[in-house]
């Protein structure tokens, strides 16, 4: 299997974020893609840098506006006197607001509040590059499925917070939405994307919300007391032509193996219903026990048995790596999860 590694990706250095009103350290650090590129050179796989993007795979997903943000705010916001080191925002646009007239400040401190969702996203000066090249990885993956091969991004920063138009939880392009747009654009009629990340997939559900030609499925902590609090309840099942194209399988806080795997399987028989025909993975390691945040206790045979449950599809598949914050156990667990899946 190619895994598709860029080092600029590890410049994306955020300093904090804001758990239950605290200013902690920040979880999504260069060590996190260190400890993963490590795994990766032991199973002597393939890691190659992805070759230059083209950038309407980008936009195919996310809209030019918020994308010239990423690129050029950290300039803007630079230039203003006392400003600190990384973008976060003091202030978000509410539904209340949009619903009678809301838009995008010209202003860059507004801006950040408008393209930011919460304060788990510092955007530093190196974070559009690290972004860009992750996003690289996550199409020259693609294009590897599209060819009847198995890839791994290594992507870091993750992506599945990600929205159209809005950065969320550690992330700023959603890399399994850009890859399954490029399936798609490369031939595939039907793509799914398993999302096994303890949080919820709440960009990707959003990116294909009212598509038929995209199936969204995701397993995590109950979101009425996890991140990102919102969205992740069974009822979403899609909109418009999209009904019934996604399913989200909320676990109770402190769920193990096998509930956990219960629900992983009831994902991929979802998948084989549907009859994708190439299929992504939002593959996070943060449903681990030993995660610093955790919601979720899975374990490393844990994770090598969904390898194996997702390996069963038989689909060209693209891993897009998410979370997983531990630095001392992900390495391992990518290791599990890649014996089990027949990757390593």
């Amino acid at each position: 299997m190619k895994v598709f590694w860029n080092p600029t990706q590890l410049a994306h250095a955020p300093a904090f974020f804001l758990v239950r009103g605290q200013v902690r350290r920040n979880f999504e650090v260069p060590a996190r893609a260190e400890a993963l590129l490590a795994a990766c050179q032991a199973m002597r796989l393939t890691i190659a840098p992805p070759p230059p993007v083209d950038f309407g795979a980008l936009l195919a997903v996310h809209d030019p506006d918020y994308l010239g943000f990423l690129r050029d705010g950290h300039d803007a916001w630079s230039a203003i006197p006392d400003t600190g080191p990384e973008m976060v925002a003091n202030h978000h646009p509410t539904p209340d607001m949009m619903a009678c007239g809301a838009r995008p400040p010209t202003g860059i401190v507004g801006q950040v509040g408008w393209y930011t969702a919460d304060a788990a996203c510092p955007i530093g000066p190196q974070t559009w590059s690290a972004a860009f090249h992750a996003a690289a990885g996550a199409v020259a993956a693609a294009d590897e499925a599209a060819r009847g091969a198995n890839a791994y991004a290594l992507a870091r920063p993750p992506g599945h917070h990600t929205f159209k138009a809005r950065a969320g939880g550690h992330c700023y392009m959603n890399n399994a939405a850009i890859a399954a747009e490029r399936l798609r654009a490369k031939g595939a009629a039907r793509v799914a994307i398993l999302d096994i990340d303890s949080h919820h997939g709440n960009g990707t559900q959003s990116i294909f919300w009212d598509r038929p030609d995209v199936l969204f499925v995701s397993v995590h902590g109950d979101p009425n007391r996890y991140y990102p609090w919102f969205t992740g309840h069974a009822a979403e099942r899609g909109g418009g032509d999209g009904a019934g194209c996604n399913l989200n399988l909320p676990l109770p806080f402190g769920s193990a193996d096998d509930v956990w795997l219960d629900a992983v399987r009831s994902g991929v028989a979802a998948i084989a219903a549907f009859g994708a025909e190439a299929l992504v993975v939002s593959l996070g390691f943060d449903a681990s026990i030993d995660e610093p945040l955790n919601a979720l206790a899975v374990t490393g045979d844990g994770f090598g048995r969904a390898g194996e449950a997702i390996a069963a599809l038989n689909l060209p598949t693209v891993l897009v790596q998410e979370g997983g914050y531990n630095v001392d156990v992900i390495g391992g667990l990518l290791q599990r999860f890649m014996t089990g899946f027949g990757g390593s």
